[in-house]
């Protein structure tokens, strides 16, 4: 028996193939079907994911998938393996497996986007929309990025910052309306700028735009689950990286801080392990 697991978040996605005692990773681009072309996820599926013989089954929880496009998403993976048995969830129930196993608890994901569930032990049971970055996904890389921005060349404590970002990152403000504007996801171009934010922590109002973007978050997505006896457990880059400050958040609006993953993939093998 050969089980396919698949994690794909909007920048990359994990694979990992696991039998006969063995367990092989995989890396490829983001996938995501509401963002995505079928063509460009096609020759992602056909290019990029090396795998050897047919898995017998396939479990693939990505972002944007939604209702509306997983019947897309589980077609193109029934083009790549034909006899496999293929499963799609959204990335949201993946964390909740990763997070919670077969627990009730609240689990986030916090990466280039953002997401939070109530989880009952089995199914979602709960969820505050997310609604993108443009609306929503506050906590997310994303909107870390598209207020960062926003300080820097509005905020002239900032200036500085602004001034030394341009240099180092060998761009323009035309360079950036570019980029978010007028070429495909702008969300990606923006997450990118946590690299930046992360080297420079030392700077307060850096450091606070990090804490505020993370109090936005469980203000206006984990309240709203009325379960404050709850851990809150997370998933994904921002959480990882920044997890001091995310504990300041959570401290400061009296939440439980939980179990901090990098990536649901370890706790996707334990949960498929047992099924």
């Amino acid at each position: 028996m050969k089980i396919l697991i698949a994690d794909s978040g909007s920048t990359k996605t994990d694979w990992a193939l696991v039998g006969n005692g063995e367990t092989e990773h995989i890396g490829t681009q983001g996938i995501s079907p509401i963002h995505q072309q079928t063509d460009v996820i096609r020759s992602i599926l056909d290019k990029e994911l090396s795998v050897e013989g047919n898995p017998d089954k396939v479990f693939f929880y990505g972002s944007g998938c939604t209702p509306l496009h997983i019947p897309t998403m589980k077609s193109l993976l029934q083009q790549r393996f034909p006899s496999a048995a293929i499963q799609v969830e959204s990335d949201l129930l993946g964390a909740a497996h990763a997070l919670c196993g077969r627990n009730e608890g609240i689990a986030s994901i916090l990466g280039t986007g953002a997401n939070s569930c109530l989880y009952d032990g089995d199914s979602i049971v709960q969820n505050t929309p997310a609604l993108g970055y443009i609306l929503g996904d506050e906590g997310s890389g994303a909107v870390l990025g598209r207020n960062f921005i926003n300080a820097i060349f509005k905020n002239p404590l900032l200036a500085d910052v602004r001034d030394d970002f341009l240099t180092t990152q060998q761009l323009t403000m035309a360079d950036i309306i570019q980029r978010v504007y007028r070429q495909p996801m702008g969300n990606r171009f923006l997450a990118s700028t946590s690299l930046y934010i992360g080297q420079h922590l030392d700077n307060p109002l850096l450091r606070q735009l990090v804490t505020d973007n993370f109090r936005q978050f469980f203000i206006n997505n984990i309240k709203p689950y009325n379960r404050p006896d709850l851990p809150v457990h997370f998933i994904g880059s921002m959480a990882h990286h920044y997890r001091e400050q995310l504990a300041e958040a959570a401290c400061s609006e009296g939440f439980i801080l939980g179990q901090i993953m990098h990536s649901p993939m370890a706790g996707l093998l334990e949960y498929h392990a047992v099924i």
